[in-house]
């Protein structure tokens, strides 16, 4: 056997063109099994994060739309409670305007029967007050003549 001694880094031989050939082999194998799956995985991500900001931007655009819907039914519902307030008060001020006209009346009645009854007593007591006062003046005159008065 005879030993070759040679300094030369890399020398061109057979084992070259095999560790060139195992390379490329290994290199193959690499992208089937590893590299091949990873930008696949890569590139279903990044459809996927595509289609989730399709739908945000979708979803958004729709709750714009309640959103307007939602404001423009509050809008009328405000009016209709509005108009319903606005009722109600009208209908309650001419149920207060009616009260106060039969209260008025009820016034004015028991006013009119008060009035009735004092002018009666009033009478009554003139009447009263008349005799009494006939008597007492004849009792003063009696008392003052010192005599009696025939009535």
């Amino acid at each position: 056997m005879q030993i070759i001694s040679n300094i030369a880094l890399i020398s061109i031989n057979e084992t070259l063109l095999v560790q060139l050939l195992s390379f490329l082999i290994f290199l193959f194998i690499i992208n089937r099994i590893m590299f091949r799956p990873l930008q696949n995985v890569r590139s279903e991500r990044v459809n996927y994060m595509d289609q989730i900001k399709i739908d945000t931007q979708d979803a958004a655009k729709e709750l714009e739309t309640l959103t307007g819907q939602l404001k423009a039914k509050e809008s009328t519902v405000r009016n209709q409670a509005k108009k319903l307030k606005q009722e109600v008060e009208e209908s309650g001020s001419m149920q207060a305007d009616e009260i106060m006209a039969s209260a008025r009346e009820q016034i004015e009645t028991l006013k009119e029967t008060a009035q009735g009854e004092v002018e009666a007593q009033i009478s009554e007591a003139r009447k009263h007050l008349q005799k009494e006062s006939e008597t007492l003046a004849v009792n003063i005159m009696e008392k003052l003549l010192e005599r009696r008065l025939a009535s």
